[in-house]
């Protein structure tokens, strides 16, 4: 039997910094993640995604863009049951380091990482590339905001 499920996830940047989480369950490490998590009924996609920020790592953030979409598939025990998991990610950005990790999810740690840690510490590929391209837009929106205060200063 096969399941499609879809999730939800954001891509935290602040100052420069990127927010991963440890998962460790009953002491099997799990690894380095970045938020995410399903959908609830009646939520957009963003809404799901900040949802899942805020409740995995206790930040509060806000959506810059979307990111675009990962896919992988994996097997699920105790019937070998295959799911395909889709997860649209957002880049947002937030106005502090407080970070605290969801010990219900088995997160046992949760913090802001320079990219080049980041991307050392991410378990999973597609995370690694998700997490490059936001760096991409968030350096983007940030040059565009600089650009805009630039203009706005020469015209006065």
């Amino acid at each position: 039997m096969n399941r499609n499920i879809v999730s939800c996830g954001g891509v935290v940047i602040f100052k420069n910094r990127v927010l991963v989480l440890y998962k460790n369950q009953n002491g099997r490490h799990m690894g380095w993640v970045m938020p995410k998590g399903n959908i609830e009924q009646d939520e957009t996609y963003k809404q799901a995604a900040l949802r899942e920020v805020k409740e995995e790592s206790g930040v509060s953030a806000r959506v810059i863009k979307y990111l675009g979409k990962t896919q992988y598939s994996f097997k699920a025990a105790p019937e070998q049951e295959i799911i395909f998991k889709t997860v649209h990610w957002y880049l947002m950005t937030t106005n502090s380091f407080y970070c605290k990790p969801q010990a219900e999810e088995f997160f046992a740690d949760v913090g802001f990482y320079k990219q080049h840690e980041a991307y050392h510490l991410l378990k999973f590929h597609d995370e690694r590339q998700i997490m490059r391209r936001a760096f991409a837009e968030y350096l983007n929106e940030i040059k565009k905001i600089k650009i805009k205060n630039a203009e706005r200063t020469k015209a006065k």
